[in-house]
């Protein structure tokens, strides 16, 4: 059965059941009644979000301030364009009928209200939150009524062929400060402990003591929070989400490539901190002061995405020799 084109499927998209000629869109000072199924639900969606948006005006405010002074989040902004593009890439294969979700809403409205009336209580019995932790809940609670309003609007079907991109959208939610300082914590040890090894197969001496790394000519490498290394493991681990999603099809191997992005970070880091140390202890000590101390996470970022897109090339293998043999098949039909 030969496709439809690609305008043909987004013709399909926007106008099923309309019976008014050829312009799908609803045409200026048209009565609602007139407009298709599909513009409406897009028109219905649409007013929700803005009132959503209204209504969390000054959260969204504070979100994005915090984001964009923040070294660490300043990936949030990007995270609804993200959500935007992979929603177009799957225009093609949402349905134009919408038929709302009642009990999905309800859970995800009654979740959001939950953790909103959890956190004034808080606040009225005298608890002052950090910014990333009053920021947490209030992103939460926008997402969560955010999902209520689309299986209102969009329907099941819709949501479910769009769950991917709304789930990045949780990358929008700050950590709990606690959550931050226990990741923080995880990676610092984990990074020394590589370093550690790294150092003992180049044969340099190396003393642990903690996040504390003795070397020779009496110099003390410290392994601080800054090291860790969080920040550009997160941007990874979203560049190993769209990926997965991109380019592999077996949820397996998008969950391999994900996990993946764990120790691959510990070992960017560990080879981080390695090469910083000798260059102290066979160059200068001065060298912890140098741009690659201080400005050279780009860098080492840049080569940690070689045996990234080496186990990606390795994972996509099998499923293209797969789908070579499937489309070989189609052709000798």
């Amino acid at each position: 059965m030969e496709k439809d084109p690609p305008n043909e499927e987004f013709r399909k998209l926007v106008a099923v059941g309309d019976t008014h000629g050829p312009s799908h869109a609803p045409a200026p000072g048209a009565p609602w009644g007139t407009c298709s199924p599909g513009w409406r639900k897009l028109a219905v969606a649409a007013g929700l979000t803005v009132a959503l948006i209204l209504c969390f005006i000054v959260p969204l405010c504070d979100w994005m301030g915090f984001a964009v002074n923040s070294e660490f989040y300043s990936y949030m902004p990007l995270m609804p364009l993200i959500t935007g593009y992979l929603i177009w890439l799957r225009r093609a294969g949402l349905g134009a009928v919408a038929r709302p979700f009642w009990g999905a809403a309800a859970a995800a409205a009654a979740a959001a209200g939950a953790i909103l009336a959890l956190y004034f209580y808080a606040r009225h019995e005298g608890w002052f939150p950090a910014e990333a932790d009053y920021l947490c809940v209030m992103m939460l609670s926008f997402l969560l009524l955010l999902l209520a309003a689309g299986f209102v609007s969009l329907g099941a079907a819709t949501m479910s062929a769009i769950a991917f991109p709304l789930a990045l959208l949780l990358f929008m939610v700050p950590y709990p400060e606690r959550v931050n300082e226990g990741l923080e914590n995880f990676f610092q040890h984990a990074s020394a402990a590589a370093a550690h090894g790294f150092f003992s197969l180049a044969g340099t001496h190396c003393e642990q003591e903690g996040l504390v790394l003795n070397l020779p000519t009496n110099f003390s490498l410290m392994v601080a929070p800054e090291c860790s290394g969080i920040h550009s493991t997160q941007v990874l681990l979203i560049t190993s989400l769209l990926a997965g999603s991109l380019f592999l099809r077996s949820p397996w191997r998008r969950a391999f490539l994900a996990l993946f992005i764990v120790p691959l970070a510990i070992f960017r880091n560990g080879f981080r901190i390695f090469t910083i140390g000798e260059l102290c202890v066979h160059v200068s000590h001065d060298m912890i002061h140098s741009w690659i101390h201080h400005h050279g996470g780009p860098v080492f970022f840049a080569l940690s995405l070689i045996p990234f897109f080496l186990v990606l090339l390795w994972l996509r293998k099998p499923e293209s020799q797969v789908q070579m043999t499937h489309k070989s098949g189609d052709e000798a039909q």
